[in-house]
């Protein structure tokens, strides 16, 4: 069954587009009538994302990019409003697992991080927001991570990037209030992407496919939620830790949260 064309002929823009949830969500809005401008360093794998989304009828653009470099973000939206007039969606989806633990952090890590991270994400959105507002319509969708709600050790690069964009989006979203422009920001927990391959992790905590996600994505820009955490064990282990945080450590420690590489550790 084919699904609907709720986003026909909208242009989106998904950065990290190459596999994984960025994948996945181009495909997803692609086969609901959009048209999609895949952004990732590795090309090759944009070329196959593209050949997907054409065969369903869509057009979609390559534009290579590395979204730590502003200017590249820049000329990202650029090319886009100059190829199809508009954005109407954004999905800042580009990331990098960062992970150190805090006695072997250096400030190069956490620039590192937070350029990917959350740089990356925050250069995308000021691109976009300018058309976005001056058509006073438009969905931005942020992909941050459960990692932006319960720091896990030893993630704390990442972590601190995370906790820095879902602050961001917190405050944006309540800026564009009326605005005709929406933000949403989806974190998930461990999703069975090139991101965290080599990880282990106990049955709570287990990996999900990046295309649950990118329903969830999907049905954020529908319904216009702002924040969706996914899956349900991630929104167990957050109400967990408003509650006590005192509790949410303890959670993390009995189920080895933070996973394993070749051994599972003791507890």
């Amino acid at each position: 069954m084919a699904a609907p064309q709720t986003f026909l002929d909208k242009i989106a823009i998904v950065t990290g587009a190459s596999s994984g949830i960025g994948r996945a969500t181009a495909l997803a809005l692609a086969r609901r009538g959009a048209h999609i401008a895949l952004a990732s360093r590795r090309t090759a794998l944009l070329e196959q994302a593209a050949a997907q989304i054409e065969a369903l009828g869509r057009q979609a653009a390559i534009i290579p990019t590395d979204v730590s470099q502003q200017e590249q973000v820049e000329c990202l939206v650029e090319s886009v409003v100059n190829r199809w007039g508009r954005v109407d969606i954004l999905i800042s989806n580009a990331g990098e697992y960062v992970r150190a633990s805090v006695d072997e952090l250096n400030i190069d890590i956490i620039q590192h991080a937070l350029a990917v991270n959350f740089y990356g994400a925050v250069y995308a959105i000021l691109a976009v927001l300018p058309h976005m507002r001056t058509l006073k319509n438009g969905h931005i969708v942020v992909v941050t991570s459960m990692d932006g709600k319960k720091g896990l050790p030893p993630d704390a690069p990442y972590v601190s990037a995370k906790f820095a964009l879902t602050g961001f989006v917190e405050v944006l979203r309540q800026e564009l209030h009326g605005s005709g422009v929406y933000i949403s920001n989806i974190l998930p927990g461990r999703v069975d992407t090139a991101m965290i391959e080599g990880l282990e992790f106990e049955w709570i905590s287990r990996k999900i496919p990046p295309e649950p996600v990118a329903e969830a994505i999907v049905q954020a820009i529908l319904k216009r939620k702002p924040e969706v955490i996914i899956p349900s064990q991630a929104r167990l282990l957050y109400y967990a830790n408003v509650l006590s945080p005192s509790l949410g450590d303890w959670i993390v420690r009995q189920f080895n949260l933070e996973g394993w590489v070749d051994q599972r550790p003791p507890k």
